[in-house]
């Protein structure tokens, strides 16, 4: 299939793990009221196949994977039944919600920048308020001083700088790590770099694509003129499994892409703040 032939079509794919099943309809339904040719991956890691009929729209496809093999992996498993098929490829977190219009609008800008290979929208809270999600590429300080320093002068300094509050949030920017709760991928550079890393199970794979997807030399832009509603709690810490699927996939990131020594991300960094 060429570009004209699915120069309207997008794919979109969520990743299940024993969800709330009201929640993962809002999030079905967001998707599938775009009014362009459209498709949804329902990718469940689940134990047993319960949420199977989740969803009886003929643009719905329901894969089970039989086990939990991680965000990452799983996603590209909708990511491989995608490639020449669709034109953009996006990928939505089962708590995700949003209204009518969304997805054409992001499209649209892609389309009118062909360099921009993955995006995000502006990203709330169910009350309205600004989830921080656009981000510099941090540095192992910026994951110990998030998680671990209980002084509110020191972290509330390093904080906004990584989570780029200076910029107010009301601007188009080209922002090197967006949140993987929601991501829109011109298909061509997901089937460049590969997918995500399935070495990542959980909590830095965005991080990771995010930087593939500019190290192949697109962009990766922070787009405020929508929005979506993140019905999200944090549960990094809630128990020590958790805990220690953070810590690996930290490690993992920083062996890969370097520790202290990191040219690249200072220059990334840099750049990013030069923008505001």
């Amino acid at each position: 299939m060429n570009d004209r032939e699915k120069s309207n079509k997008v794919s979109g794919a969520i990743v299940i793990y024993n969800n709330d099943s009201t929640m993962l309809k809002a999030a079905i339904n967001s998707f599938l009221t775009v009014k362009i040719d459209a498709s949804l991956y329902l990718v469940d890691n689940s134990p047993t196949d319960k949420l199977r009929d989740i969803c009886s729209d003929n643009r719905c496809e329901y894969i089970l994977n039989f086990k939990n093999t991680g965000f990452g992996a799983a996603h590209n498993v909708a990511i491989k039944k995608v490639i020449h098929k669709s034109k953009y490829h996006i990928v939505i977190n089962p708590d995700i919600s949003f209204k009518e219009g969304v997805i054409e609008t992001l499209i649209e800008y892609m389309d009118c920048n062909p360099d921009i290979g993955v995006i995000m929208p502006q990203i709330l809270y169910p009350n309205g308020s600004i989830q921080y999600l656009a981000k510099l590429l941090p540095s192992p300080m910026d994951f110990m001083v998030r998680r671990f320093i209980p002084i509110p002068s020191i972290k509330k300094h390093m904080v906004d700088k990584f989570e780029l509050r200076n910029s107010n949030y009301n601007k188009i920017i080209d922002v090197p790590y967006l949140s993987g709760c929601f991501m829109i991928f011109r298909t061509a550079v997901l089937e460049t770099i590969h997918g995500f890393d399935e070495n990542i199970f959980m909590h830095t794979e965005d991080i990771d694509i995010c930087r593939r997807v500019i190290q192949s030399g697109y962009r990766s832009v922070f787009y405020p003129k929508v929005s979506v509603y993140h019905d999200h709690t944090k549960k990094t810490f809630l128990n020590l499994k958790n805990f220690k699927i953070y810590l690996k996939s930290a490690i993992y990131y920083f062996n890969k892409w370097g520790w202290i020594f990191d040219k690249n991300r200072r220059e990334i960094n840099k750049r990013t703040l030069s923008q505001f």
